[in-house]
C-alpha cells in the first residue's frame, strides 16, 4: 500500500436513466396501467362509481352521458383514440363519477390508476405537458360547445357535431365514415328533437354532404353549413 485512499468514481458506475417515452408509456400495460378491451355499448364507468382511474383511448370511440335525478340522459361529448377520459379521479379529494363514459365502437384502452397518474404527472414533465394540453384542449372544446348552443341554429350544430366526429380539422386524414350513432344520441348532443335531426340528416344528404344509409359518412362541403351565415 502507498498510503494514499482510493477514489472510486461511482458516477461512470450510475446507469444513466434513459429518456421518458410518452407514446410508449401510453401504448403498453405497466405498473399500474393495464390494457382493457371494450365492446360497444360496454361502459368504462358509470355515473356515481368511485372516480379512481384515467382512461387513455388507444382506439375506437366513446361518449360521455349524464343522467339528471329525473332520469333524463343527456350526451355531453364523444371521444376518439387520442383522448384520457375520467380524468376527474386526479382530484385532490378522491370522488365519485360525474357522468358515464361508454363505448361506442369496439375500444383498446389503457387503464391507468390514480396512484399512477399523480406519480407520471409529478415525475415526467414531458407527460405532464401532454396531459395540461388535452386538459386545455377540452375546455376550448367545452367552451366552444357552450357558444355553439347559445348562438348557433340547431342545423349548423348538428353540422359542427359531424364534423367534430368525422375528425375534420385534426392533424392527419378525417376519418370521414363515423361510427353508427343514433338520430336520439345526436338530438340529445345538440339540444333538439329526433324529428328535426332527421329532416337535417336528410337535407344534408340531397345537398351531398354527407352519405347517409345505416353509416354516415361525411363530406368535407359539410363545413357550407357552418360558414353559410
Amino acid at each position: 500500500m502507498n498510503g494514499k485512499a482510493s477514489v472510486t468514481d461511482h458516477s461512470d458506475n450510475r446507469a444513466k436513466r434513459a429518456p421518458f417515452d410518452v407514446g410508449a408509456f401510453l401504448a403498453n400495460a405497466g405498473l399500474g396501467r393495464r390494457i382493457v378491451r371494450l365492446k360497444a355499448k360496454e361502459p368504462f364507468f358509470s355515473q356515481g362509481n368511485p372516480a379512481d382511474c384515467v382512461f387513455y383511448i388507444q382506439a375506437g370511440r366513446a361518449k360521455l352521458t349524464v343522467v339528471s335525478k329525473s332520469g333524463k340522459e343527456a350526451t355531453i361529448t364523444l371521444l376518439s383514440a387520442g383522448d384520457f377520459v375520467g380524468e376527474e379521479s386526479i382530484a385532490a379529494v378522491v370522488g365519485l363519477r360525474l357522468a358515464t363514459a361508454t363505448a361506442v365502437s369496439n375500444c383498446t384502452a389503457l387503464k391507468i390508476e390514480r396512484a399512477e397518474m399523480l406519480r407520471v404527472m409529478h415525475d415526467e414533465h414531458s407527460f405532464s405537458d401532454l396531459f395540461l394540453a388535452f386538459l386545455l384542449a377540452r375546455s376550448m372544446r367545452t367552451q366552444a360547445d357552450l357558444v355553439d348552443q347559445l348562438f348557433n341554429s340547431s342545423e349548423k350544430r348538428l353540422a359542427r357535431v359531424l364534423l367534430l366526429m368525422a375528425e375534420f380539422g385534426k392533424v392527419g386524414d378525417p376519418e370521414t365514415l363515423i361510427p353508427q350513432i343514433t338520430q336520439e344520441t345526436l338530438a340529445e348532443m345538440i339540444g333538439t328533437t329526433r324529428s328535426r335531426v332527421n329532416f337535417f340528416m336528410n337535407r344534408f344528404r340531397k345537398l351531398g354532404f354527407i352519405e347517409y344509409n345505416g353509416q354516415i359518412r361525411v363530406h368535407k362541403s359539410l363545413l357550407n353549413v357552418i360558414l353559410h351565415d
